[in-house]
């Protein structure tokens, strides 16, 4: 008898694997949460003496040089990098926040944190939700660049109305206004079906805008009712909430009848998919332009749990340059991250 035939090797082997996969993971976050705190120190220490001994920016040139002499293999100590570590011991003064939030985010994370945001609470907001999904520097950029925080939690609902706290409280923050689908690739005039089929070319990237926990479903879901035909639009599961997610597009304004008509769609999928296991289905109607009074006022007759915001196909030039490109995110999303952060992160380049 071989050794693979013996009983519960395979099982031992792969526990075994699994633990040694979690120490790599500790270790290299372990290496991470030093090097960050190495560079807090340093930046405490430059700006400590620039305040008490007056020392200018000539220190900083000479330091840098000394720095890059006595460790030649490292490349994270040019003048610029210098200054970065000032600012961030600037920007989180508290050696705590360092240990217990930044520090677990890779250098070239915390960089962007600190050149991109200006408020410490938006700084916190961005790098607890990276730690908390994975986050690579790319994906992260993607959300800041997109003002995710902005439009968290903004849509239209009557959650609080027609779901149990707190569980309307974690669905209206799933959802978001407006939603961007500019990677989409279609203009500002099309219709719903083009749209649709754009959505569904480009699901991965679809996913990420949703947001976490979605997995897609069906495109044009059919279902029937006394005989007759009706095709949902888009439907989505959440993992997280455990609840299906019927999404309809209207390529122009609300109108209060779209929410009627969801609403049924919600009721069918209730009755006609979700298992005894799943909460109950959350409805989600997207289109150009909302008037938010007016939809308020659609959602006090609806019996079901639906949210209304708007979806944008463009964005403007001046922040969709910034963007990086859908092959970037959905090759991260498909598991080539660590190269990609490796390549942007000044301590992973140093660690060839």
């Amino acid at each position: 008898m071989s050794v693979l035939e013996i009983p519960d090797y395979k099982n031992w082997l792969a526990s075994l694997k699994t633990r040694i996969q979690s120490a790599q993971q500790r270790a290299a976050l372990s290496v991470n949460r030093e090097l960050v705190l190495l560079y807090w120190q340093i930046g405490r220490d430059i700006l400590d003496r620039q305040q008490a001994q007056g020392w200018g920016a000539k220190v900083v040139t000479q330091l840098a040089k000394d720095l890059t002499l006595a460790f030649p293999d490292m490349k994270g100590f040019s003048r610029s990098n210098l200054m970065y570590m000032r600012a961030f011991h600037e920007a989180w003064p508290e050696e705590s926040i360092v240990q217990q939030l930044v520090g677990q985010l890779p250098w070239g994370q915390n960089l962007l944190l600190l050149t991109k945001l200006k408020t410490r609470e938006e700084r916190q907001w961005y790098a607890a939700k990276a730690i908390e999904h994975g986050w690579s520097r790319n994906v992260m950029w993607h959300h800041i660049s997109t003002q995710l925080q902005q439009r968290t939690g903004k849509a239209v609902t009557n959650f609080d109305k027609r779901l149990p706290s707190p569980d309307s409280e974690l669905a209206q923050q799933t959802l978001k206004d407006p939603y961007l689908f500019d990677f989409l690739g279609v203009s500002n005039e099309a219709h719903e079906r083009e749209i649709e089929t754009a959505m569904t070319r480009h699901v991965t990237k679809m996913l990420m805008e949703l947001g976490e926990g979605f997995a897609f479903v069906g495109r044009q879901v059919p279902l029937e009712v006394d005989g007759q035909g009706f095709f949902i639009d888009l439907l989505f599961y959440n993992y997280r909430l455990h609840r299906f997610l019927v999404v309809e597009l209207k390529a122009g304004e609300f109108k209060p009848e779209h929410a009627g008509q969801l609403n049924f769609y919600v009721t069918l999928v209730d009755e006609k998919i979700k298992s005894d296991e799943d909460k109950p289905t959350l409805g989600l109607l997207l289109c150009k332009q909302q008037h938010r009074v007016v939809a308020e006022y659609a959602l006090r007759g609806m019996t079901q749990p639906i949210g209304i915001a708007e979806y944008k196909l463009q964005l403007p030039d001046d922040v969709a340059k910034y963007l990086p490109t859908i092959k970037q995110i959905e090759s991260e999303l498909m598991g080539s991250a660590a190269e990609t952060e490796a390549d942007s992160d000044p301590y992973r380049r140093e660690q060839k």
